[in-house]
């Protein structure tokens, strides 16, 4: 996936408007319009602005996957659980606490 599709989705799937993020990133809605449609990208500085402002990694942002072993599910789950309010991640974080602790509960059970 290129920067601009991944850009797009994060625009999308936060309700937000291209003119509306422009305004928040400080930058000109042409500007953000052409990172969208693929034609150019951000420097390095905006390009942390807009992780920071969707909660993602940079690497998330470039679709670079250093470590072989990271699934799309734990980008998802990543993703999904920055996006949450804290007292939200809280209660994320309890909930698979509980479940890693079930699933190991039974295996010794076995």
């Amino acid at each position: 996936m290129q920067f601009g599709d991944i850009l797009r989705w994060l625009i999308d799937e936060n309700d937000l408007k291209q003119k509306q993020l422009a305004e928040e990133l400080h930058i000109a809605p042409s500007t953000l319009g052409s990172y969208v449609l693929n034609t150019h990208e951000p420097d390095f500085a905006l390009l942390k602005r807009i992780a920071a402002y969707f909660h993602v990694s940079t690497d998330y942002l470039l679709d670079y996957h250093p470590r072989q072993g990271e699934t799309d599910m734990e980008e998802d789950l990543l993703q999904v659980f920055r996006q949450q309010p804290p007292a939200q991640q809280r209660i994320y974080l309890e909930q698979g606490r509980t479940i890693a602790k079930v699933c190991a509960g039974d295996k010794s059970s076995v």
